[in-house]
């Protein structure tokens, strides 16, 4: 078993060892080429460093060939830049002294051109401000005459406003304004049959209202019923709240309103004690006030208007709503008169009525003896048509031959004559 194992591992040893001569054979053929490969290598970097070398004698023949070139390109553009140097300096020598002769030139010229412009804007300048001033002091002058004109006017207007204060001032004017206004706003709307001045409203009273507008009576005797209509203006108190308002005292405006109204208060109770009295008049009458200012300033205070309708029974109008107070009395005139006229408008259509009972006969007359023409013509159309039927087989002489059979007037124009007359 030993010898065994042993042959073993002489043999295992033999086999390494021929593993082992293998491997260094090998490793010596490696070797061998290696040198081989190295020699080659080195022969091929000696034959490159020549041909290196070759290049290098090359690149620097090339570079001196290269330096000599550009030193001489830099010696030849040298001279040429000094030779263009001299030669531009000589043109602009020659520029510059033309350049300098046409600026001189056009320097004297354009002195000369300036001061002719010069002289010539000098004369229109001075031409158009003569014009100017002239024109602007003739302006002025005018504009002076018209404010001269405008503080005559103006004088005259002050005189003018003095006296309307003189005017006004006078109670007996100021109630003419009044009554002025208000007839101008009744002859306006209505006709002069539909009103009067200085009406006696209250028979035997002897108090005359300025105006009164004329109601229809009813009754039997057909007597107007007035409606009384008295302009009044409070001139001195409607003043005195207008000065309060210019000067914004309210404490006084108050009491200038308060006195406005007493007055229209006390005026409204006159009228009612003189100028209303049913059945004569209205059961109410109309303060007019000239203002609308003033009518607004009463209408403005709670109740005054309808304490004057409630005690008073008197209505305060302005002039804007009396006439529209006016406007509906005048379609109210105008509804009566119409009422009026319904009467005469129902006898003319009975008169119509009887009368188209008897056009009715006449027309029924007409129909009947239109009937009997138009059977008188059909029975001639028929018995045309058998005539007709029977000269049909009979022969038609020419035209110009008919009339020589024929008296001078023929049948038909014998009938044309007949239907002439």
């Amino acid at each position: 078993m030993a010898d065994y194992w042993l042959l073993a591992i002489f043999g295992a040893l033999a086999v390494v060892a021929a593993l082992a001569a293998a491997v260094l054979w090998r490793v010596a053929a490696l070797a061998r080429s290696r040198e081989d490969e190295a020699r080659e290598a080195i022969r091929d970097a000696a034959e490159l460093r020549t041909r290196l070398g070759e290049v290098a004698n090359q690149l620097a023949n090339v570079e001196r060939d290269i330096r000599q070139d550009l030193a001489n390109a830099r010696a030849e553009q040298g001279n040429a830049a000094a030779s263009l140097r001299t030669e531009v300096g000589g043109s602009l020598e020659s520029v510059r002294a033309s350049v300098e002769q046409r600026l001189d030139v056009l320097r004297r010229d354009n002195a000369e051109k300036l001061e002719q412009m010069r002289a010539t804007v000098d004369e229109k300048l001075q031409a158009t401000l003569e014009q100017r001033l002239g024109e602007s002091f003739r302006i002025v002058s005018d504009r002076l005459e018209q404010v001269h004109r405008g503080l005559g006017e103006m004088q005259s207007l002050a005189v003018g406003v003095g006296d309307l204060k003189r005017v006004l001032a006078n109670v007996k004017t100021r109630g003419l304004w009044g009554e002025v206004q208000l007839a101008s706003l009744l002859a306006e709307v209505l006709t002069p049959q539909q009103y009067a001045a200085n009406v006696e409203t209250v028979p035997g009273s002897n108090e005359r209202v300025e105006f009164a507008i004329r109601l229809p009576g009813r009754g039997a005797d057909a007597l107007p019923c007035w409606l009384p209509v008295d302009a009044k203006f409070p001139l001195v108190e409607w003043q005195r709240l207008q000065d309060a308002l210019e000067r914004a005292d309210i404490a006084a405006a108050d009491d200038a309103r308060k006195t406005l109204a007493d007055h229209l208060r006390g005026e409204a109770k006159k009228i009612r004690l003189k100028y209303v009295a049913p059945p004569y008049t209205t059961d109410f009458a109309i303060l007019f006030v000239p203002t609308e200012g003033l009518y607004a300033e009463m209408m403005a205070r709670a109740g005054f208007a309808d304490t004057l309708q409630r005690e008073h029974r008197v209505t305060l109008c302005g002039p804007t709503n009396l006439l529209a107070l006016l406007n509906s009395l005048q379609l109210g005139f105008r509804t009566l008169a119409i009422e009026q006229r319904s009467n005469e408008v129902w006898g003319v259509l009975g008169a119509v009525r009887s009368e188209f009972g008897k056009f009715g006969e006449v027309l029924a007359r007409a129909h009947k003896k239109l009937q009997e023409a138009s059977n008188t013509l059909d029975e001639a159309r028929g018995k045309t048509t058998t005539i007709a039927r029977r000269l049909k087989d009979v022969e038609a002489l020419p035209e110009e031959g008919a009339p020589g059979l024929l008296p001078s007037r023929g049948l038909f124009d014998a009938d044309d004559a007949s239907d002439a007359k």
